[in-house]
């Protein structure tokens, strides 16, 4: 059986190369207690974004076995809060051998961030009671395997570069634009992780130096500009009831920060998911490009395309589970 390789950079800074998914590894000796088979290795998937947190089960294939969601409920404590995601997180651990014949050998998180290293801390910009919120132990509490964790859309980058439209490219961008914005950055195969796990965060690209004021701090990030939340500041309306000239200014908005990082790092591909972004469409898709055809004029990145996400709402949940896999195959 094939296994697929990726090169990634670990938070010393070393290139490395080892597996992210292998579906070659020996199966574990436990059985199902009802029928006797051996049980299947599954990863618990985690993410963690400013409007909804989801938990899935993932197998070494990038298959999504199963999910549950909740809503973000920021009128909670940081407590509280986790004591909703910890309610089915456990239905999932419960529901891996139940349901699918397996049990769970890891647990991968993706995370809003600013994160620490593996998730050891998150502090979500638009979570605010989760201010450097300890998730790993947490998680590591009540779920029996190793946990690992990276920020959601490096996760994003990952799912996409594995099973979805960045397949087969070594030099890309994953976004995701969607409550906020963020991104996963691969160079030569390599996802990028900076100094403390946290590089890839295009939502903090300025775009608009005398723009809105960003929840960061700083004026005209894009995710001060394109953002759901900065959406319907801006506009008085949800996102999800956009005016024509919004989604062409979200798209432009995007474009004009895909075209500096392809520029920057000689990236030939976005590929961009989230409710905005998707739920926007070719609109949002033509603005951007239409920017990047503008703004990337030279000879390396005048052909850098963007494109929607191909694993559509499955992104951030099998990106998750191949945090976890990575991290598994590490050890």
């Amino acid at each position: 059986l094939e296994f697929r390789r990726v090169l990634f950079r670990s938070h010393r800074g070393r290139a490395s190369r080892r597996r992210l998914i292998t579906s070659s590894s020996s199966m574990s000796t436990e059985t199902n207690a009802a029928t006797g088979d051996a049980l299947r290795e599954l990863a618990l998937a985690i993410d963690i974004g400013g409007s909804k947190m989801a938990v899935g089960l993932v197998s070494r294939k990038g298959e999504m076995l199963d999910r549950d969601v909740i809503r973000t409920d920021l009128d909670k404590n940081a407590n509280d809060l986790f004591s909703s995601l910890a309610t089915i997180v456990r239905r999932q651990v419960e529901r891996a051998e139940e349901r699918h014949g397996g049990r769970v050998v890891v647990c991968g998180i993706g995370s809003a961030g600013p994160i620490e290293p593996d998730c050891a801390t998150v502090s979500p910009l638009n979570i605010p009671a989760w201010r450097r919120f300890p998730l790993r132990d947490a998680i590591a509490s009540i779920v029996s395997a190793p946990v690992f964790g990276d920020l959601d859309a490096k996760a994003f980058a990952l799912a996409e570069g594995w099973l979805g439209a960045a397949r087969g490219s070594s030099n890309y961008i994953g976004m995701v634009v969607s409550t906020g914005v963020g991104g996963g950055i691969v160079v030569d195969g390599r996802m990028l992780d900076g100094a403390s796990g946290n590089a890839g965060h295009i939502g903090h690209v300025i775009v608009n130096p005398d723009g809105h004021r960003c929840g960061c701090g700083a004026q005209g990030c894009l995710e001060a500009e394109a953002s759901g939340s900065a959406i319907e500041a801006i506009t008085g309306r949800p996102a999800t009831e956009p005016s024509y000239e919004i989604m062409q200014r979200t798209g432009r908005m995007v474009g004009r920060a895909v075209a500096s990082v392809c520029n920057l790092f000689d990236l030939d591909l976005a590929v961009v998911g989230g409710s905005v972004a998707l739920g926007f469409g070719p609109t949002f898709f033509q603005a951007a490009q239409d920017e990047m055809d503008r703004l990337c004029r030279l000879d390396f990145s005048r052909n850098s395309r963007i494109v929607p996400a191909r694993l559509g709402d499955r992104s951030p949940l099998i990106g998750a589970g191949a945090v976890g896999w990575r991290g598994f195959n590490r050890t």
